[in-house]
């Protein structure tokens, strides 16, 4: 190469500077992973490629011989990764390996949890694989040329992470990328055929791409200078997902998994099917065993199936292929029969894309059906990672909504523990003249055990679904019932537990009284049948938000009309019996204003204000203790 242009040297952002010294200092037991991930940056490359040739005529032709030629020369220390893809031009150098918060570094660093082996999936999951390279290097030198720009137009950049980065124009004949590392002299080991070629089978063994290593002959300084007869094909490059499921192997599939999506953890489960006929096409899904940290936020990122057509990577699946409920699924789809030049518009319209989702829907349930059956620890840590995320499947896919909600776990008064309990295990444990699948939703579990609305179902020996997710009141909002079975919330409207009492008019009176003394601070105040032990509780009616969705949206920066809570009381409760003997209205209107406070506050809802609640409860605290003949309460109140 020569000079054409003047060196500039820059700066890089403080985020690439911070993870720069991360992948220096404390990736040090994951160094494998940096080749890895620019194997994967070069595949990535010949992809874009092969898929901009469709197009783009300036590219016709140039997408031949997309090998990875990888080199090495171990006295010298240097390592080399080349591809001939897409390469870069240099606005493009200073925008991907100069500024990355656009690629959610910041996110990524807030992320790592100091376990090396989960911050090192981490890497690949934030599109910051490029920087790992530093792990075992002191010196990274990028040449690349875009493919469909002049020789001269070639862009040289290097850096040795330590905060700057020079750039320059350089002649380049060659388009695509190479990439020259400098390993330092304590990563030198990695520096033989041996090594490197286990490094590769263990993580790139599956890229669609050729692997080929160059290996310096005998009196030889440079892998370069090797002839042929030195260049070894490394990897199987012949695309997994198209071979019979009699020839793939259970280890073969692990490893597909792994070099695919990066995560050093087996998958629960996959699928393997190739769809003959008029419409052809073949399908590899797998179900991780953990989620990326933020699955539930980023409900759009279905990168983890990859649409293919004929070999050609053309885009992570769109919704027209993978529904967002099951964004965690990974895997493949490669079809024989789509147009190469499809487009995202496109997508829209296609009949065997629809074909396709279906398949999609219909193989990942059938993979989630089967780990439910077999229970265990891969059921365990499927709900752990992805439970919540299933349950979306309820209010989006009308068509599957039965079947997802089968699969659907909760907790249960019946289960001491958090074990999860079905529909169908519910439906089974349901008393013969029961017709309603009765649910309570609340913040935590612990507020929903401890919740005054479940005294009369346990009186009564009815079980109640406990359900704790952010996700469970727009849930049973959309699933209204199950298996021809209702689905009904303790906590609203009125109950019908086949006890047919009517209030007296004392107790009448007595929540008349409450309202009266409460005045706007409530809606309606009836007495009723759900306590038994405590003095009062707040009941939504059927058709309005329920005080936690209410509080769910202002969370979330909408505007919720004020609710006046409605108040049912339990007359036969000590502290309501009081209150109805008392004449003293001041006292009275106190005590309304403490059991108002006591049932908000069993909803897991924070009151108004606190502290005159506690000045209220220590006020009543000193009138019993008065009241029990030592005296001494009122002289320390005074």
């Amino acid at each position: 190469m020569t000079e054409v242009a003047g060196v500039e040297t820059r700066s890089f952002d403080t985020e690439v500077h911070q993870l720069l010294k991360l992948m220096i200092n404390a990736l040090y037991s994951n160094r494998e992973i940096f080749l890895r991930e620019l194997l994967s940056n070069a595949s990535d490359a010949s992809d874009k490629l092969r898929f901009e040739a469709l197009t783009d005529e300036r590219l016709k032709g140039l997408d031949q011989d997309l090998a990875i030629d990888i080199a090495f020369d171990a006295e010298a220390g240097v390592l080399s990764i080349r591809d001939r893809g897409i390469g870069m031009n240099r606005d493009e150098v200073i925008e991907n390996l100069g500024t990355i918060a656009r690629s959610g570094t910041r996110r990524f660093l807030e992320s790592l949890s100091g376990d090396q082996r989960k911050d090192a999936r981490l890497i690949g999951q934030f599109g910051v694989g490029f920087y790992s390279a530093f792990i075992v290097a002191e010196e990274v030198t990028v040449a690349t040329r875009r493919a469909n720009e002049s020789p001269d137009s070639g862009v040289r950049w290097v850096s040795d992470g330590q905060g700057e980065y020079r750039i320059e124009t350089v002649e380049r004949p060659e388009q695509g990328t190479e990439i020259t590392l400098k390993i330092r002299p304590e990563h030198r080991d990695l520096l033989t055929a041996w090594q490197l070629k286990r490094i590769i089978h263990h993580y790139s063994n599956h890229l669609a791409f050729p692997i080929r290593l160059h290996k310096p002959a005998a009196g030889q300084e440079e892998a370069s200078e090797a002839t042929d007869a030195e260049v070894e094909l490394v990897n199987d490059s012949k695309a997994l997902w198209t071979r019979s499921r009699a020839e793939v192997g259970e280890d073969e599939y692990r490893d597909f998994y792994s070099s695919l999506t990066g995560d050093p953890d087996a998958p629960l489960s996959w699928a393997h099917h190739h769809v003959e006929g008029s419409q052809r096409f073949s399908l590899l899904l797998f179900v991780p065993s953990s989620a990326p940290f933020d699955m539930l936020i980023n409900r759009d990122d279905r990168e983890g199936v990859k649409l293919y057509i004929e070999r050609v990577f053309i885009m992570d699946a769109a919704e027209q292929v993978v529904p967002r409920y099951l964004r965690f699924m990974r895997g493949v789809i490669d079809s024989a029969d789509l147009p190469l030049n499809i487009s995202r518009e496109m997508l829209q319209d296609s009949p065997l894309l629809k074909k396709i989702r279906a398949t999609v829907v219909k193989r990942s349930l059938d993979l989630i059906e089967k780990l439910a059956e077999q229970g265990g620890e891969p059921w365990r840590k499927f709900l752990e990672a992805f439970g919540s995320v299933l349950k979306e499947g309820v209010i989006e896919d009308f068509e599957q909504r039965e079947r997802i909600a089968g699969l659907l776990r909760f907790s249960s008064t019946s289960n001491a523990g958090d074990d999860a309990v079905g529909l169908d295990d519910y439906i089974e444990r349901m008393k013969e003249d029961q017709e309603h699948i009765w649910y309570l939703t609340a913040d935590s579990l612990q507020v929903a055990r401890n919740s005054p609305h479940l005294e009369v179902f346990e009186k009564h020996g009815i079980e109640v679904l406990l359900l704790t997710d952010r996700i469970d009141e727009w849930l049973v909002g959309h699933l209204n019932e199950y298996k021809g079975k209702t689905l009904k919330s303790v906590a609203r409207g009125k109950l019908d537990l086949g006890e047919k009492t009517e209030p007296d008019a004392a107790a009448l009176a007595l929540a008349g009284r409450i309202k009266k003394a409460l005045g706007e601070k409530v809606g309606n105040v009836q007495p009723g049948g759900r306590l038994t032990e405590s003095p009062a509780c707040v009941v939504a009616d059927d058709n309005e938000l329920s005080p936690l969705m209410a509080r769910m949206m202002r969370q979330a920066g909408q505007e919720v009309p004020e609710l006046k809570p409605n108040l049912e009381i339990n007359p036969d409760h000590a502290l309501l019996g009081l209150m109805a003997r008392s004449d003293d209205e001041a006292r009275f209107a106190e005590l309304a204003s403490l059991i108002l406070d006591q049932a908000l506050l069993a909803e897991g809802a924070e009151l108004a204000d606190p502290a005159t609640y506690v000045r209220r409860v220590n006020a009543l605290l000193v009138e019993a203790l008065d009241d029990s003949g030592s005296g001494e309460a009122a002289q320390a109140a005074s």
